[in-house]
Parts: structure tokens; C-alpha cells; sequence
């Protein structure tokens, strides 16, 4: 028996807040706009920033998707799958195409997103000028005087240790050259889609109570140096074995008995796409 929620399971002055706090990231891209994160039916720091943004949006007409690491069968997507049509009804879908609302923990699909979707990525820390400085006092300040000197130094002593920039995810960037945010903890790969994306992106950090957007057409820069460009983690000699596709953001798996390393595409639905578009 369905329990009798509120459409989107928050009350609507809840929604109302979540949606203009929505609106000042959309004006001031990148900046962390605090609100008052809600207690909800998940555990904190697994998606409940992401939820509360899906769930404040969502309309009977939307169409959802719910992808983790780039599985849309994963125990994390599923159960916000769960929820979210116990409380709304409304379609959901495993194709990137056929998807108006697409929630994500960790990855961008593949596949293009066009202009009337919307991606809300879930978001544990948002401030890559926590890495350097707990206090939240000092990192406004630090924002508000453009000093990202920390974030750089963090950068310079990877390559001081390793002799490269080895963040393997939630690399940061500028966005319209002024606020430094963190995309999420998203591969280094999908830092280029958020560069000029058709889409709007909304990012949500319930612990931490903050939301921030990057709105379509905007500029996004990952942070580099002169001499030690950013680079993706993606191989271009690479080939998926299942699907054929390259320089796609693919899981490697080694057989422990033999060795033997092969590659699948982490995005279950573009390679189970490919696969059968090749069957036709």
C-alpha cells in the first residue's frame, strides 16, 4: 500500500526554498548558495543534496533517470529510483535521450545532453578550498578575493610527488573565469562536458547544505598549469569489448588468473546502445 506523501515528498515551501536557491546559483554560476537542507529517507552523503533538487523540480511530465558510477542498475540508483516514483509516479528511464531529469552520482552520460535536460549531480564536498582551510568564515573570504592560491598549491605538490596532477576525480575548476567550484566527484573526462554544455547543471551538497549551477553555454576551465596541462584519464588506444567504442570513460578489468586487462564502457546504457544499434 502507497503511503499518502506529498507530490516530490517535501511540502512545498520546502520546494519553493530549494528552487530560489536554485535560481541565485543559476545567476551567480559557481557560487555555493547555502539552504536548509532537509532531513531525508537516505542517509546523508548519499545523494540527499541531489535529491532534494530532483525531487523540488520534478513534474508529473518529467521523465527520470538515476544513474551511479555510470550504472543504472547500481543498489544507490535504484533505491532513489524506488523513491522518488513512490512519491511522484512519474516515468523513468534507463535512455539518456528519452530522459528530461537525469540524477547522477559520479559520472555525465555519454551521450550528449540536449537543452531542454536538466543534470543534477550529487555532490559530497563542494569547496575544493577545503582541501587547505576548515573554517567555512575563511573560505568566503577566500572566495570573495578571488584567492585560490591553496586549491593551486594542493595541484603543485601532486606534481612535486608524483610528477603529475593525479586527481582521479572532483578535479577543480573555474567557471566564467571567477568562482573555483568542484564538478563533483566526476572522472577528469567528464570536466569537458561541463564546459559550454547544452544543458543545465545543478549540483547538491546536503551535508553541507550548499547548491551551485553551471548554466548552459558557460565557460568551464579545469585548473592547470603552463607546463603541466590538464589532462583526461582517458586512453585513446583503448576499446571497449563489448561495444567497440573509444575514447569513452571505460572500467578495466583484470582476470586475476590470467592477466588478461579488458575494457568496457562505464556507461551501461550508451554501450548497451551501441551494442544493439550494431545488431540491426
Amino acid at each position: 500500500m502507497k503511503l499518502n506523501y506529498n507530490f516530490g515528498f517535501l511540502d512545498e515551501g520546502s520546494k519553493r526554498e530549494i528552487r530560489r536557491a536554485i535560481l541565485k546559483g543559476i545567476c551567480i554560476p559557481g557560487y555555493q548558495v547555502p539552504f536548509a537542507s532537509r532531513e531525508m529517507p537516505i542517509a546523508r552523503g548519499w545523494g540527499t543534496g541531489g535529491l532534494q533538487i530532483t525531487l523540488s523540480l520534478i513534474g508529473e511530465n518529467d521523465v527520470l533517470k538515476v544513474i551511479d558510477q555510470g550504472d543504472d542498475e547500481s543498489v544507490n540508483a535504484v533505491n532513489i529510483k524506488h523513491l522518488i516514483t513512490d512519491v511522484t509516479d512519474v516515468s523513468v528511464t534507463s535512455t539518456t535521450t528519452k530522459s528530461t531529469l537525469i540524477q547522477s552520482r559520479h559520472r555525465i552520460p555519454e551521450t550528449p545532453l540536449r537543452e531542454d535536460q536538466i543534470l543534477v549531480l550529487q555532490v559530497p564536498i563542494p569547496d575544493p578550498l577545503r582541501w587547505v582551510e576548515a573554517s567555512e568564515s575563511v573560505t568566503k573570504r577566500l572566495h570573495a578575493e578571488k584567492d585560490y592560491t591553496g586549491v593551486f598549491l594542493v595541484l603543485f605538490e601532486e606534481i612535486m610527488k608524483y610528477g603529475r596532477v593525479s586527481t582521479g576525480a572532483d578535479h577543480p575548476v573555474m567557471i566564467n573565469g571567477r568562482y573555483v567550484m568542484a564538478p563533483s566527484p566526476i572522472p577528469r573526462f567528464d570536466n569537458l562536458k561541463l564546459n559550454q554544455s547544452k544543458n543545465l547543471v545543478l549540483l547538491g551538497a546536503g551535508r553541507e547544505k550548499k547548491i551551485y549551477a553551471v548554466p548552459p553555454y558557460t565557460t568551464l576551465v579545469s585548473l592547470d598549469f603552463e607546463d603541466y596541462p590538464f589532462e583526461t584519464e582517458v586512453d585513446a588506444q583503448n576499446i571497449c569489448d563489448r561495444c567497440s567504442a573509444k575514447e569513452v570513460f571505460m572500467d578495466e578489468i583484470v582476470d586475476p588468473k590470467t592477466g588478461v586487462v579488458t575494457h568496457y564502457c562505464n556507461d551501461t546504457e550508451y554501450c548497451l546502445a551501441r551494442r544493439n544499434q550494431k545488431s540491426l
